[in-house]
């Protein structure tokens, strides 16, 4: 660099540290002024050498991140500190110590918290990336500035990513829209959230975002113009009532809009509320309540209000902290309008989230956030839950909308849309979650499936005798419900194993064959089982009866069967398995040449079933969906994004349930339903979901789901309907 363009870059980093004193949203003691300017000249110090790809001095990466902590998150002076010194110990010479000795231990903390996350595997595989968010986010609990702290250097990340090839970006878009921005949500930074989701977009859905952005800035005229005149109806009644207030327009994001039209099924002008009307008035707190509902009154009065899109998040405020009136009226020109109405305080706390909630903090108000890092920290600790499933319902979660339901004695909880009275249990606790035997909405019986909504009173209703079953996992769709029911049934089945223990002793005794650590691993090669503790489980549910292990007796003796107990042995991990041996006695899905276990779902185009050829496709969002191999949309996926394509197989469990759906045609005869359903669940013990038929002319047609363990089962059932008098053919849909 020339002497001249030095001393530019000099002034401009003079600059960027005094705009960052000027605009940080807390006041500024003179002691919290000298803590940054020492942080900010050891990051200059530190950093001097580095650029960033871009070409420029990579010193303005942490005071741009110091920057957006300051002003759009509003955290403090030793938040603003801990993101200038940021990278320092993950790429200087400085260490941990040497920042705790010249600052503090808190921002050695923070910082060592940051440093921790910097070091996650940037080519990891999905689990093992899930793996690494679940411990970035138990950095939460030490200090909840480190994640925000991230999120700030995540977002300026993403608004410098042009200089990167187009596969990382896509990579790291990717991964915001993933984690990132559903944290900033859950965290109130709903301005910071908007910006990651439409910078995600940016860089994911490049024609999308241009066409969507195109259109709203062709449409803005239009729509100010709609908003002045909005406002001119309702000002002159307003000022009447002696407020003082301003309005203003809202624009919804690209991100949304574009949501909303993959969710319609419709165009960018088909979406009616592309903007909302936002009324900010200014009252102390204590009428705060009163002057919002009283400005619902004014416009009301003015334009006609659709009851069903009524939001009181006054009287019942967001968990994030969030308050506001919403409601939607017909507007002139007969449109949809979203008009939101909220106090300067209310405002305050909508734009800055988490800094804000905590300025107006008043007495022994309930802390919505400590109350939901609690339960994030219990989740996180349990031991026994998945990373992958921990990391997709922890997202889901924090996403989710909110609904307000009532205890029997009509306290207030707050639980994610779509929650189930299962949900509701284990939120009380999970004493009274894990013994849940039915529930009542509104003074009704519901199944554990009810889905539950805004103003239900629940009450549960539970039994000491009562224990969580598999069927349960399907009722529940909370983070803590699902990791409560799991670890359960992982110790009801330890309990199983160790009955099954016992009668396996006995029972061998009696084929005068002690149990040692050689014959439990006889019997787990020769029941193609994975663990002793499979084999002790299976035997105390009754799955390897006594004829079974009267059968393992017997080979004992049989020299032909130790020789094939050698190859077996002898043979490689990765042979290939005969295709029986594959449906019937290996049903459990891995992923990858490691085979390891991953959370994923079947697919609903295709419905895989167990012994299918199949392929996981990691997605954006919904983690790992596997997909049959001549599935519709394998040649398309392949093609599109075969870095997201992860080899799977079938291997051993013969616990699992799974759905299939079958079609059945043929020539209508009295009797043939009840020979049909009498052959399935009396005569092969298949359980049936959904039944319906249909006859026109003497020609039926059924659908039938069927629930089977693996595709050997659905194979005989549908060989076995086949053979029924009448039937013409049996296909599975």
């Amino acid at each position: 660099m020339t002497e001249a363009a030095t001393k530019e870059e000099n002034r401009l980093i003079a600059k960027a540290y005094k705009d960052l004193l000027k605009i940080s949203y807390q006041a500024l003691s003179t002691d919290d002024k000298k803590l940054i300017r020492k942080a900010f000249d050891v990051a200059v110090e530190a950093h001097a050498p580095q650029r960033r790809k871009s070409g420029e001095a990579y010193i303005f990466h942490p005071i741009a991140v110091a920057k957006i902590v300051a002003k759009q998150i509003g955290l403090d002076a030793t938040a603003i500190a801990a993101a200038l010194l940021h990278d320092v110990v993950e790429d200087t010479k400085y260490t941990l110590a040497d920042i705790e000795e010249l600052f503090n231990p808190t921002i050695a903390l923070i910082v060592d918290g940051l440093t921790k996350i910097m070091h996650l595997k940037k080519d990891a595989d999905i689990s093992s990336q899930a793996e690494n968010f679940r411990k970035m986010l138990l950095t939460l609990n030490d200090d909840v500035r480190v994640i925000i702290i991230k999120i700030a250097d995540r977002l300026h990340n993403m608004q410098t990513m042009d200089s990167m090839p187009p596969a990382k970006q896509v990579k790291i878009a990717s991964e915001t829209l993933y984690i990132y921005a559903p944290i900033a949500h859950r965290l109130g930074l709903y301005n910071i959230k908007t910006e990651l989701e439409d910078l995600g977009l940016k860089y994911t859905e490049p024609e999308v975002f241009e066409d969507i952005q195109k259109s709203i800035k062709d449409s803005k005229e239009q729509q100010d113009e709609y908003i002045k005149q909005f406002s001119n109806i309702i000002d002159d009644s307003l000022k009447k009532e002696g407020l003082e207030y301003y309005i203003k327009g809202r624009p919804k994001s690209v991100f949304s809009i574009r949501r909303k039209m993959l969710k319609q099924n419709v165009s960018f002008d088909e979406v009616y509320d592309k903007f909302a009307v936002r009324i900010v008035f200014r009252g102390d707190r204590a009428n705060e309540k009163f002057l919002a509902w009283k400005i619902y009154s004014v416009v009301t009065d003015h334009f006609r209000p659709n009851p069903v899109r009524l939001r009181d998040w006054i009287s019942s405020p967001k968990s994030t902290g969030y308050e506001a009136l919403h409601i939607t009226v017909m507007g002139p020109d007969g449109r949809w309008v979203e008009v939101q109405i909220r106090s300067e305080r209310m405002h305050e706390i909508a734009e800055k989230g988490y800094a804000a909630h905590y300025k107006y903090k008043q007495g022994d108000q309930e802390d919505g956030l400590d109350e939901w890092l609690n339960r994030l920290q219990e989740a996180l600790e349990n031991a026994d839950s998945n990373a992958v499933d921990f990391v997709e319902q922890f997202k889901l979660n924090l996403y989710s909308k909110e609904i307000f339901v009532f205890t029997p004695k009509g306290e207030l909880k707050s639980l994610p849309k779509g929650s189930t009275p299962l949900d509701f249990a284990f939120a009380i606790h999970t004493e009274v979650g894990l013994h849940t035997r039915g529930a009542r909405v509104n003074g009704k019986l519901v199944p554990l499936s009810h889905t539950l909504h805004s103003g239900d009173q629940v009450d549960i209703i539970t039994s000491e005798n009562q224990k969580p079953t598999k069927n349960w996992l399907d009722y529940a769709t909370t983070a803590r419900a699902r990791s409560k029911i799991k670890s359960a049934l992982k110790e009801d089945q330890k309990d199983i194993a160790a009955e099954g223990k016992v009668v396996l002793t006995r029972k061998l005794r009696s084929q005068k064959i002690k149990l040692d650590e050689n014959t439990v691993n006889e019997m787990v090669t020769f029941f193609k089982v994975k663990t002793s503790q499979d084999l002790f489980y299976r035997v105390g549910i009754g799955n390897i009866d006594n004829k079974m292990i009267k059968d393992y007796a017997n080979s004992r003796s049989n020299a032909l069967y130790s020789f094939f107990k050698n190859k077996i042995r002898r043979a490689p991990e990765n042979a290939d398995l005969h295709k029986e041996e594959v449906t019937q006695n290996y049903d459990e899905l891995v992923f990858g040449k490691d085979q390891v276990q991953l959370d994923y779902s079947l697919s609903k185009c295709c419905n895989p079933i167990p012994g299918d050829a199949v392929f996981g496709f990691t997605t954006v969002s919904d983690g790992i969906k596997v997909h049959k191999n001549n599935c519709p949309n394998a040649i398309s996926l392949q093609s599109k994004y075969a870095y997201r394509i992860i080899s799977a197989k079938w291997i051993d469990s013969t616990q699992k349930e799974h759905r299939a759906d079958i079609k059945l045609t043929g020539i209508d005869r009295m009797g043939l339903v009840q020979e049909i359903t009498q052959l399935i669940s009396q005569n092969m013990h298949v359980n049936i979901r959904n039944i319906s038929f249909s006859s026109d002319d003497g020609i039926f047609k059924g659908d039938i789901t069927v629930v089977v363990p693996n595709i050997n089962m659905l194979t005989k059932l549908m060989q076995n309907i086949n053979k029924i008098n009448g039937i013409d053919k049996v296909t599975r849909s």
